[in-house]
């Protein structure tokens, strides 16, 4: 049987083109990479969407946390070999006042749902990601900048230490993006395909050592 992984994350996972509303094509994605580096042995579920976060749900976007979307989600992609879950950038948005500690810590309640739920075949398997560091280039963008403030930069950099430590705390596995891939000059939070394909390449060989 095919191993499938279920890839849920923000816009990042959905392919979002800097400074566009648009979304990169098949083949670009970091999704599509690891489907195409992987091969025809593996199914590779893109889960993404543009403004989700960890475990809040936006009072001025009106976007669902992820949180709130997981366990039916889980239930209908089930059955999984793997689970990798790649949020907390959009959690830096100062009208959710939390630090990198807090958005990493809102993890463990996606264990406790997989905890929970009634799984077909052997419980899968968690990699938690460590987003991609911000830029400074946010910043010139009005929009991008009255949302995220001035510190999203500093705080985006204390993310790898905390996913790792609630990785550890759950018994889940760890990968950090932001050693592979970085944000576009254009907007300093989404990724150009050179990103993409560095991070969908690496995260296969994390994936094949993890589920063969």
């Amino acid at each position: 049987m095919k191993k499938r992984i279920l890839c849920f994350g923000d816009s990042n996972t959905w392919g979002a083109i800097p400074n566009t509303p648009e979304r990169y094509g098949e083949h670009v994605r970091w999704t599509s990479v690891l489907q195409d580096t992987l091969g025809s042995n593996y199914i590779v579920i893109e889960e993404g969407y543009n403004g989700r976060t960890t475990v809040h749900d936006d009072p001025i976007e009106g976007k669902l946390s992820g949180l709130t979307y997981f366990k039916p989600c889980l239930e209908s992609q089930l059955p999984l070999d793997l689970i990798l879950i790649m949020l907390g950038t959009n959690d830096l948005k100062e009208r959710f006042h939390v630090n990198p500690r807090d958005i990493a810590d809102g993890l463990h309640r996606y264990a406790e749902v997989l905890q929970n739920a009634p799984i077909i075949g052997s419980k899968p398997e968690i990699l938690i990601v460590s987003p991609i560091l911000m830029s400074l280039s946010y910043q010139e963008n009005p929009v991008l900048h009255d949302m995220f403030g001035e510190n999203a930069v500093e705080k985006s950099l204390k993310f790898a230490e905390a996913y790792k430590d609630v990785a550890n705390d759950i018994g889940a596995h760890y990968f950090n993006a932001a050693e592979h891939a970085a944000p576009s000059s254009k907007d300093g939070l989404h990724m150009e395909p050179e990103s993409h394909e560095r991070l969908g390449k690496a995260l296969a060989l994390k994936i094949r050592q993890i589920i063969g």
